[in-house]
């Protein structure tokens, strides 16, 4: 297939890119490449890319989703048969600080990409959401057969807006589209605001960690490449209506229309004190502890049920905390020569 990946220079989008080169797709990732964090790193994932073999498959689109001339013409010129939409602005506390970037990109880039997949013919597209969506629910594993109508930040608000907005192109324009609400992805070539990265950088550095919720969260770990697989097992099924869908008594999980929402995780929380310790043992140093309060916008715990995806798709996640955050060690310190 021909499948464009946004966000191909992001710590997922790279990884998927890469998949499915290595399964003999063509790609085609576009990204703006932009300060959010440390530029060179995503070029580095670029070059990563570029230096493969059979790069000959892969193009790269420097653009911005909104910016509607440029997103009209990769459609244009693209010839895509499926789309991987990994691009946003991510970061639950950056929303509290720069609002406005999270319509820009999640809200109005999404509607480019909806727009570009309607007039294009595109066959299926698979679109990033996030656990986020959950928001203040605490009932526990996190299903997507029940409503996720709380965000508690503008972030996961504008990811239960895409979800909302694919739906209405789904049921108007038969756009089949699958939405999959990550829960914390971690592993090599990560991004630097999250905590893992974070916690790394502070311990080797022998500066003290900020641990919030006195440590208490509970967060459903999935490692990177798990994700991957996961998001091309459904890029290769399209979302249809569902042959049961009762209007009188609706599933938030499925449609009439061809939509779909796929939780994406371990299904394994872990103890946010358990995930230090592990860490510490792959660096062999012991962290330094800052206890602190829970911060504006989190959630005390993450859970994901999986079970939809296991059994529609054959999806189960086979990395292990301990093998996954080995692995990004492994990756940190050569990377920064550590």
């Amino acid at each position: 297939m021909k499948v464009l990946v946004t966000g191909a220079a992001g710590f997922i989008g790279s990884f998927t890119t890469h998949r499915l080169l290595d399964r003999g797709d063509e790609v085609i990732g576009l990204d703006n490449v932009n300060d959010y964090y440390d530029p060179t790193l995503k070029e580095a994932r670029l070059e990563r890319i570029q230096s493969r073999p059979d790069a000959d498959r892969f193009r790269f689109i420097k653009a911005d989703l909104a910016d509607r001339e440029a997103m009209d013409a990769a459609f244009a010129n693209g010839g895509f048969d499926r789309v991987v939409h990994l691009a946003a602005q991510a970061g639950v506390r950056y929303s509290l600080e720069c609002p406005h970037v999270y319509t820009e990109s999640n809200i109005t880039g999404f509607l480019h990409v909806l727009e570009g997949c309607r007039h294009h013919g595109i066959e299926h597209l698979v679109y990033a959401s996030t656990s986020s969506v959950y928001g203040s629910d605490t009932g526990m594993p996190f299903t997507e057969h029940k409503g996720a109508d709380h965000p508690i930040t503008l972030y996961a608000a504008t990811k239960r807006a895409n979800e909302m907005m694919a739906h209405s192109y789904s049921s108007l324009f038969d756009l089949p589209t699958t939405g999959l609400r990550f829960f914390t992805v971690y592993g090599p070539w990560g991004r630097p605001d999250m905590a893992l990265f974070l916690f790394a950088k502070a311990i080797l550095a022998g500066k003290p960690i900020d641990v919030f919720n006195h440590g208490k969260h509970k967060r459903d770990f999935t490692y990177v490449e798990d994700i991957v697989e996961g998001i091309v097992r459904v890029l290769d099924q399209p979302a249809a209506p569902a042959s049961d869908y009762d209007t009188d008594h609706p599933d938030p999980a499925v449609s009439h229309a061809p939509w779909r929402i796929y939780n994406i995780g371990n299904s394994q929380p872990v103890e946010l004190m358990h995930y230090i310790e592990v860490l510490e043992d792959c660096l062999g140093r012991k962290a330094e502890k800052n206890m602190l309060p829970m911060q504006p916008g989190d959630i005390p715990a993450t859970w994901a049920d999986t079970s939809d995806l296991a059994n529609n798709l054959d999806y189960k996640p086979a990395t292990s905390v301990e093998q996954g955050v080995r692995n990004f060690v492994d990756w940190y310190l050569s990377y920064y020569e550590a």
